[in-house]
């Protein structure tokens, strides 16, 4: 029997998926949350053995929850469920030791088989979006890079990001220009819309 949690904001989402994997023979449900800062304690009192994690999660993303997960209960499994099947995305998910990619769009079948297999020691990945991974490439953008354009995206002026990040305004500059380049953008703006898009942020 693989016990298993579910991270979903989405609470018609989250218990549909609980109860049609609860109707599984060798599956069983033991947690369900829906905040992505809400995980980690919740797996550290359950002990899934794997966790089912959307991306878009507030409080934190599923990707940074993944990541987490890997540094603080490494023996845990981790599949993410997603929409957003984009290419950066999974790129970030395999560094942060996630075992399983799959999109939302398919049945609750399929989703069983990916939990088997990965419970099964495999490793699991949409084949549209691994295929998109490989023509997409590896992420450009530095991890300062990321952080300027992170805080670019609501609008913050060069002053408050140098003092969030305790950077001089010149370098956030020099961070921002270089982001702008590597997305083909316009400004800090457009350059953190376009990241997010590709999946970068």
């Amino acid at each position: 029997m693989t016990t298993l949690l579910i991270a979903e904001d989405q609470v018609m989402m989250r218990e549909a998926l609980a109860t049609l994997l609860d109707l599984e023979d060798d599956l069983s449900v033991v947690g369900q949350v829906g905040r992505g800062d809400e995980v980690v304690a919740a797996v550290l009192d359950r002990r899934p053995e794997l966790v089912l994690l959307d991306i878009e999660l507030p409080g934190a993303s599923g990707l940074d929850v993944a990541a987490q997960l890997r540094d603080q209960t490494p023996d845990t499994l981790v599949v993410i469920v997603t929409t957003f099947g984009r290419p950066g995305y999974l790129r970030r998910a395999l560094d942060a030791g996630v075992r399983g990619f799959v999109v939302k769009d398919g049945p609750v079948e399929g989703l069983a088989a990916a939990i088997r297999r990965v419970a099964a020691g495999d490793l699991v990945i949409d084949p549209t979006l691994a295929a998109d991974a490989l023509a997409a490439g590896p992420n450009p953008l530095t991890d300062r890079e990321r952080d300027v354009l992170r805080e670019s995206a609501d609008g913050a002026t060069v002053a408050d990001i140098a003092g969030s990040l305790h950077l001089s305004e010149q370098t956030v500059r020099n961070y921002a220009s270089a982001a702008i380049a590597k997305t083909a953008t316009r400004n800090r703006v457009e350059a953190a819309a376009e990241a997010r898009h590709r999946g970068w942020l």
